[in-house]
C-alpha cells in the first residue's frame, strides 16, 4: 500500500484514482479493518456483534473494493449486509432504518470514472465527524487482536427493490405530478433504475437520459457537471423542467423550459419559500455554506428566512442543521438536505419536491427561480503560497478588509485557503462581472507577493 502523503480523509471520505495512487484494495481492506476496531471502541455490543451496511455506486472498480472494504469489516468481526448498487442517500436510509452500526458507500459521486472512494455513515445514516475519521486513519497499519473461529463478522446480501426505494421517495410528497412531463438525467450512476420510477410514481410524464450504465460510462457526459445534454433534451421534449443527479445521486441540479441552468442556491430559494409556506422550515432558516451566492441571502431576506453560512462541504451543513434542528440546507453544487425525509443530500427526492412546487403553484420553474437573481461570481485560484498564512498575514487581511469596505452591501469577498494544497481561493462577487474580476485579481497579487513559499 503506498503511504499518503497527507491526510487521507477529505470533505466526502477518502477519494482518489481506483487502483493507482492511494486508493487501492490494499487500502480499502485496511480501512474497512481500521473502521470496525473504531466502531467497536465507540459502541456497546455486548452479546452481538456490530452491523454494517455497504453500498456503491455503477463505476467498476466499485466491484474489487467492495469486497475489500467488506473483507476488513468482517475480518475485524462485524457483520455485513452487501446492498449492492444503491444512490448514497438509499445506503444513508438503510444504515438507520435498519439499525445499523455503520453504513459505507464506495463512489466518487461526481468525478470521472476511474475514480472511486469510500466514505463512512455513522448511525442514523449520518457522515462521520472530523474526529472520528482521524482516528480511522489513525489505526491503519497498527497490529490489533484479531478475531477467530466463530467471532468473525457474517456476510450476507440484502437485496431492497426498486419499489421499495420509489415509495419511500413518493410517500413525501402532499401532491401527486400529475401533468407534468420532466426529463431526468441519470448520469449512467446509482439511480438509473429507481429514478425514473420515482418520478413515474409520483404521477410525471419522465423522459430518461444517461440510464445505461455500464461501469465504465458514469458521470461521462451525463450527469449534474454535464449539462449540456439535458439542456437540448429538455427543449427538444418539449418538457416542463429537467433534472441531472450525480453519479452517487446525492446531488440534483435543474434545467427549465427554456434550457436556462437552474443551480443549487436556486433550488434552494424555491424550496425553503415553499417549506415555509407550509410551516416546514424550522425557525425560518436556511443552512448553506460560504460559497452560496449573495443573491440567495438577499432573496429571503423579505421573506424573513435567515441564510446561515457554514464552510464549504454538505457533512458541515448537516452538522449546522442537526445541532439546530433546521430542516432545509445545502450547497450551491446542488447537494439539498431535507432533514425531515432524508440525512443527506438526496437528488431524487430534491427533485420531486421542486416538481410538487411546481404543480401546486401552477407556475413553470423559470418563474419559480426568479425570485434569486445571482450576483456575477469570480474566483480566483494562487497556487505555490503558503495557505496556512492566509488568515493571518496582516497585509492580506487589510487588503481584504478594504475591498469589502468599498463593495459594501452590493458584494462580498472571501478567502479560502485549500485543504490540501498550496493554494488559497479568491472569490468575489460584485455588481458586473468586471468589478468582480478586477477586485479579485487585486486581491490575487496581493496573496501572490505576501503567502509566495520561500
Amino acid at each position: 500500500m503506498v503511504a499518503p502523503t497527507g491526510p487521507l480523509f477529505g470533505t466526502d471520505g477518502v477519494r482518489g484514482l481506483a487502483n493507482g495512487g492511494v486508493l487501492t484494495a490494499e487500502l480499502a481492506l485496511g480501512l474497512g479493518a481500521a473502521a470496525a476496531r473504531v466502531l467497536v471502541d465507540h459502541g456497546e455490543f455486548t452479546g452481538r456483534r456490530p452491523l454494517a451496511v455497504v453500498g456503491r455506486d455503477t463505476r467498476i472498480s466499485g466491484q474489487f473494493l467492495e469486497h475489500a472494504v467488506v473483507a476488513g469489516l468482517a475480518s475485524a468481526g462485524v457483520d455485513v449486509l452487501r446492498l449492492r448498487v444503491l444512490p448514497t442517500p438509499r445506503v444513508a436510509f438503510f444504515t438507520d432504518s435498519l439499525g445499523a452500526d455503520l453504513g459505507v458507500v464506495i463512489s466518487a459521486s461526481h468525478n470521472a470514472m476511474p475514480d472511486n472512494g469510500i466514505k463512512f455513515l455513522a448511525r442514523g445514516g449520518v457522515k462521520l465527524d472530523d474526529d472520528l475519521e482521524r482516528e480511522i486513519e489513525a489505526q491503519l497499519g497498527r497490529t490489533w487482536e484479531r478475531p477467530t473461529g466463530s467471532d468473525v463478522g457474517r456476510v450476507r446480501p440484502y437485496a431492497p427493490t426498486v419499489e421499495e426505494y420509489s415509495a419511500h421517495l413518493v410517500r413525501t410528497l402532499d401532491t401527486p405530478l400529475a401533468g407534468l412531463r420532466v426529463v431526468l438525467d441519470c448520469a449512467h450512476g446509482a439511480a438509473s433504475e429507481v429514478g425514473p420510477r420515482a418520478l413515474a410514481d409520483a404521477g410525471a410524464d419522465v423522459v430518461t437520459i444517461g440510464a445505461e450504465p455500464d461501469g465504465l460510462n458514469i458521470n461521462d457526459g451525463y450527469g449534474s457537471t454535464h449539462l449540456d445534454r439535458l439542456r437540448r433534451a429538455v427543449v427538444d421534449e418539449g418538457a416542463h423542467a429537467g433534472f441531472a443527479v450525480d453519479g452517487d445521486a446525492d446531488r440534483c441540479l435543474a434545467v427549465d423550459a427554456t434550457g436556462a441552468v437552474v443551480d443549487g442556491d436556486q433550488v434552494m430559494a424555491v424550496l425553503a419559500l415553499s417549506m415555509q409556506e407550509r410551516g416546514r422550515l424550522v425557525d425560518d432558516t436556511l443552512v448553506a455554506t460560504v460559497m452560496s451566492n449573495l443573491g440567495l441571502v438577499r432573496a429571503l431576506r423579505p421573506a424573513g428566512i435567515t441564510v446561515r453560512q457554514t464552510k464549504v462541504g454538505d457533512r458541515y451543513v448537516l452538522e449546522d442543521m442537526r445541532a439546530g434542528g433546521y430542516s432545509l440546507g445545502g450547497e450551491q453544487s446542488g447537494h439539498v438536505i431535507m432533514s425531515d425525509h432524508a440525512t443527506t443530500g438526496d437528488g431524487l427526492l430534491t427533485a420531486l419536491h421542486v416538481c410538487e412546487r411546481m404543480v401546486s403553484t401552477g407556475r413553470s420553474l423559470r418563474d419559480l427561480a426568479s425570485v434569486m437573481t445571482r450576483l456575477p461570481q469570480v474566483l480566483v485560484n494562487v497556487p505555490e503560497v503558503d495557505r496556512a498564512r492566509c488568515d493571518s498575514d496582516p497585509e492580506v487581511a487589510a487588503a481584504v478588509a478594504a475591498e469589502s469596505a468599498d463593495l459594501g452591501e452590493e458584494g462580498r469577498v472571501l478567502l479560502r485557503p485549500s485543504g490540501t494544497e498550496p493554494l488559497v481561493r479568491v472569490m468575489v462577487e460584485a455588481p458586473t462581472p468586471e468589478r468582480a474580476s478586477a477586485v479579485a485579481e487585486r486581491l490575487a497579487d496581493v496573496v501572490r507577493r505576501r503567502l509566495a513559499l520561500a
